[in-house]
């Protein structure tokens, strides 16, 4: 059986950046001893989810936060997803996710895809297409437990994306995120079984912690899902480093019994692979 752990590092985001980064690394430190194979952090961690810090804290891909993420990996011999960090390409920012291998070796990048442009009936009114450049490729990453697939937060709500990581054989995939209070509290939970369900696949959201402090209050509430779309394990609203068991070798079991990609009609709808 391929079983692995999973770690969702809940992790609270503090205006200073160097004093979440320290955090965040004791977190994968501690996800390790506790047996993770896994490890996985927020959306933009150790930055404020507010636009006028975007630019203050992005960094290029070969910046000291992708390197401090890579020794960590490779320090405590885990696959690390670092969550996002906000990105900077040359006069562009992206919200992006880095993952690493056991060896700190870069595995693969994901550029966020969907931006959250907004208007909530609360009042709420976000533009991240006003900080941030969308990113154009599906991710697919190979690991040593099998096929990672990478999203982020507002891409939950686009099942095409998830249906084109399923067929490029992704069995987990993992979307760092920081939801709304409002719409965390109408869609989180709903939105991670029902893409798990759909594609029968381990699906895990990992949400930062709620910290009123930096200006967004998140929902929080990391959460994994197993194939046939039932809640593994859900974390609170506060930060915490909650590990869970997956059997990837399930998803061919559950794959048999209900066997939804047999019966694919790409004659009548495209299904990218």
């Amino acid at each position: 059986m391929r079983k692995i752990r999973l770690a969702m590092c809940q992790l609270r985001t503090c205006p200073d950046k160097q004093t979440t980064m320290e955090h965040a690394e004791q977190m994968v430190c501690q996800a390790a001893a506790r047996g993770a194979d896994l490890a996985v952090l927020p959306e933009m961690f150790f930055c404020p989810y507010v636009p006028t810090c975007f630019g203050q804290y992005a960094e290029e891909a070969d910046g000291p936060a992708v390197r401090a993420m890579s020794a960590w990996a490779k320090r405590y011999g885990v696959v690390l997803v670092g969550g996002t960090i906000p990105e900077r390409e040359g006069d562009r920012l992206y919200n992006t996710s880095f993952a690493f291998g056991r060896d700190g070796r870069l595995l693969g990048r994901y550029r966020k895809a969907h931006l959250f442009d907004v208007d909530l009936r609360d009042g709420t009114a976000f533009r991240e297409s006003d900080s941030f450049s969308a990113g154009s490729e599906i991710c697919v990453l190979d690991t040593d437990f099998g096929r990672l697939g990478l999203a982020v937060c507002f891409d939950l709500r686009f099942p095409e994306q998830f249906r084109a990581m399923a067929v490029r054989g992704a069995e987990l995939i993992v979307v760092p995120a920081q939801f709304t209070v409002r719409t965390g509290s109408l869609h989180w939970e709903k939105l991670i079984t029902m893409r798990a369900l759909d594609n029968e696949l381990y699906l895990a959201g990992v949400s930062a912690a709620q910290s009123p402090e930096t200006g967004y209050t998140c929902w929080g509430r990391s959460m994994l899902s197993d194939p046939f779309g039932q809640a593994v394990s859900v974390c609170g609203a506060d930060e915490e480093c909650r590990l869970a068991e997956l059997d990837l070798d399930e998803l061919a079991r559950v794959r048999a019994e209900l066997p939804t990609f047999l019966h694919l009609r790409r004659d009548l709808y495209p299904v990218a692979d």
